[in-house]
């Protein structure tokens, strides 16, 4: 069992926070991710920088570019989880894009995320038409593949997703890029009891959470809530980003 099948097995509220890879610096990502832990964090997504982040908002489009111009990679990243496996224990997603991926190639990939700690992926740009390949052998290895289903995803679907992610899904809020506004609470609620109805995995949700009472709410509705863009955009000008990182992860935790 991996770390974030154990972790959906407990029955508790539960914060991620994503986090750049290499932002705001090349360095930044061992230092971030450790101190969301030590904040609370239940998880932790490691964004993989790309150049054309079609399912991302402004800010998050910003910091993965500024992670490219420092020079991060994909190899990059996996010498950093190694650093951070030495100090914490939290699981840990990789999210990003297919390109980089089928580039290194599925196998070369997947066991360099086994060898180094990472128990999951989430991939916004894979279809479930063409996600079985890497989805059987991701889990084949260890790794969880999570998927994502939308509000206009119909129930068989979201059925068909959850089945081929088997571990977890990601339920995106809204139709649109991260960062953006809600929708109201009362449509939310309808689409979340849709995916609970017909998900056969545990599921969490992203895309527009940025406060202590949407985290609560959202975990209410859903297996976890996902902040992305609130706590990239809190570190812009701050001289301590891992400190204003670790506040911030405190609040939307409940714990200040």
């Amino acid at each position: 069992m991996n770390r974030i099948q154990k972790l959906f097995r407990e029955p508790k509220e539960k914060l991620i926070p994503f986090l750049t890879a290499g932002y705001p610096k090349l360095e930044s990502t061992v230092e971030l991710v450790c101190a969301a832990a030590e904040s609370g964090a239940d998880m932790v997504e490691i964004g993989i920088p790309f150049s054309d982040p079609q399912a991302d908002g402004p800010v998050i489009q910003k910091s993965s570019q500024q992670a490219l111009d420092n020079g991060m990679t994909l190899n990059k990243i996996f010498e950093q989880v190694i650093q951070i496996r030495k100090r914490t224990d939290v699981p840990i997603s990789l999210m990003g894009y297919y390109n980089p991926i089928l580039k290194m190639g599925h196998e070369t990939f997947l066991n360099r995320c086994v060898s180094v700690g990472v128990n999951g992926v989430i991939l916004p740009d894979l279809p479930l038409e063409e996600a079985t390949p890497f989805c059987e052998l991701a889990k084949a290895k260890g790794v969880s593949p999570i998927l994502l289903v939308a509000p206009n995803s119909p129930n068989e679907r979201i059925k068909k997703i959850s089945g081929l992610a088997g571990d977890l899904i990601y339920a995106v809020s809204i139709l649109g890029i991260t960062g953006n506004n809600l929708a109201s609470k009362d449509a939310l609620a309808d689409y979340l009891n849709r995916v609970r109805a017909n998900s056969v995995t545990p599921f969490v949700v992203g895309f527009g959470i940025s406060s202590r009472d949407d985290v609560v709410w959202f975990n209410k509705h859903s297996d976890g809530a996902v902040v992305g863009s609130s706590i990239i955009k809190n570190m812009v000008g701050k001289s301590d980003p891992v400190n204003a990182t670790e506040l911030l992860i405190k609040i939307l935790k409940g714990n200040i």
